[in-house]
């Protein structure tokens, strides 16, 4: 079974709350660390403490396949924490997930909890270790419960002890039977996915049982049980081949930079240099790195500019994409920091890009008065109505900036809905890996007859159509 045939099979199926869906973490929502392997945490904390916290939450994702290497675990890493706030471990875990643990997330099992979620089902997390990453993983997904072994408080502060018994075989189904009572659901229409054979009790107490890159054991059991499998890429550490490409195709794009402004220079026009650098550094880089963009609705690229394009915001590979695919007669309107990027903020500056600050409203707003004389120019403007990159595919909320100054300046609204970008490079990642990414260029809208009282409805009806798309992807003709 591969994914497209996994979530089709979710949407065919049953809906409401009384479906109970259970995702092992370590291993099966992301992949996890061997036992062998060192771990740290980088660049997480700098405190001495909190550093060693990081540290022991990133060795709670080693995949342990045995009652003795999972009680060494519950021995020796939970009895360390005691005396420690247990909100400081939860934001220390918060922010370890974001910079680091996300990037090992598996992109397809976001499609499965998204369809899980849109048919109405009670999803839950379920690990035998403590709540942490999971929590701060099921927040970004907008997963609502997470099953875990409990560690027990005093006053809001660690003791080093356990809640009652780690969720570990047996004792983890019997966790997913509990929910299961407390929460009215019906197990005999209720999925399970796991990745390993320490698992087999919790597939066994749901009918619909997925195996997830299974082992050895839990392939052989999925075989005899006829349940599916799903194997996933692997989104550990990147292999040498691509950060080699990687470094060879941020090296063609500074050529192919250089080459476009020179141009420019000898031809005394600026405008034409900057759009020669735009394409021809976007195409280097991405046929280096190895991939290919595919765009549906290419008659909307050029049909109505200028125009001010909508993009949702996954990656910095998204600034490639972009002058991939509109190849030229267009700038940006991006946060401040991008202007400190050493390899983006020199050319960002050269194409006469908008740096806002988001943190100040005001100076937003005076920063942005210039654009409407910019769009009368000609030149088209893209912009992130997020405002940040996304860890996952789901869309934050849509500002309104960019659509105040197309309705001032008289030109449409166009959505750039960009599908997997965060694939080939998650929001923190600095290497680029090789793949397809998809990309439809939506009809113009026309925003110039937005009332002030329905502009909020307006904005979320622009927003309602990057998530039909990205739900139901249009299917090549």
């Amino acid at each position: 079974m591969n994914i497209r045939e996994a979530v089709d099979r979710i949407r065919q199926g049953p809906s409401g709350e009384s479906v109970g869906v259970f995702f092992d973490f370590t291993g099966t929502v992301l992949q996890g660390y061997s036992p062998l392997r060192p771990v740290r945490a980088k660049r997480v904390t700098q405190h001495g403490q909190n550093a060693a916290i990081a540290s022991d939450l990133m060795k709670t994702l080693r995949t342990s396949k045995t009652e003795e290497s999972f009680q060494h675990m519950v021995r020796t890493i939970y009895p360390s924490w005691a005396g420690q706030a247990d909100d400081e471990v939860d934001a220390i875990a918060r922010r370890l997930f974001e910079r680091t643990i996300a990037g090992r997330v598996y992109p397809e099992v976001w499609h499965l909890i998204h369809a899980h979620l849109s048919k109405g089902h009670t999803v839950a997390i379920v690990t035998s270790g403590p709540r942490y990453l999971a929590e701060a993983a099921a927040r970004a997904f907008g997963v609502p419960h997470v099953l875990a072994t409990e560690l027990a408080t005093d006053g809001g502060v660690l003791t080093g002890d356990l809640e009652g018994v780690p969720l570990w075989r047996r004792e983890k189904a019997a966790a997913v039977r509990r929910f299961a009572t407390s929460h009215a659901l019906d197990l005999e229409m209720s999925y399970g996915y796991s990745h390993g054979s320490e698992d087999v009790d919790v597939l066994s107490a749901v009918a619909n049982a997925v195996a997830i890159n299974p082992d050895t054991v839990l392939t052989r059991v999925a075989q005899q049980q006829h349940w599916p499998i799903l194997r996933f890429a692997p989104r550990g550490a990147v292999n040498p081949l691509q950060a080699v490409r990687t470094v060879a195709g941020y090296g063609g794009f500074l050529g192919a930079v250089g080459a476009g402004l020179s141009r420019g220079v000898l031809k005394r026009d600026h405008r034409l240099g900057v759009d020669a650098a735009i394409a021809s550094s976007a195409d280097v880089a991405l046929r280096i790195a190895g991939i290919a963009v595919r765009v549906k609705g290419e008659q909307n690229i050029w049909s109505h500019r200028p125009a001010v394009f909508v993009f949702n915001h996954q990656s910095q590979l998204d600034t490639l994409i972009l002058a991939h695919v509109l190849r030229g007669g267009f700038t940006a309107i991006v946060k401040k920091e991008m202007a400190a990027h050493r390899i983006f903020g020199p050319i960002l500056r050269t194409a006469d890009v908008v740096f806002i600050d988001r943190a100040d409203s005001a100076r937003a707003r005076e920063a942005l008065r210039p654009v409407e004389e910019t769009i009368r120019s000609g030149l088209s403007i893209v912009i992130a109505p997020e405002g940040t990159r996304s860890l996952t595919p789901n869309l934050g909320r849509f500002k309104k900036g960019a659509f105040h100054i197309a309705r001032q300046a008289g030109v449409p609204v166009i959505p750039f809905i960009i599908r997997n970008a965060g694939e080939l490079m998650w929001k923190h990642g600095k290497v680029l890996r090789d793949g397809v990414v998809d990309v439809v260029v939506g009809d113009p809208i026309d925003v110039s007859g937005w009332s002030d009282e329905d502009f909020d409805t307006n904005v979320e009806s622009v927003r309602s159509i990057f998530e039909r798309t990205l739900e139901d992807w249009p299917q090549a003709e």
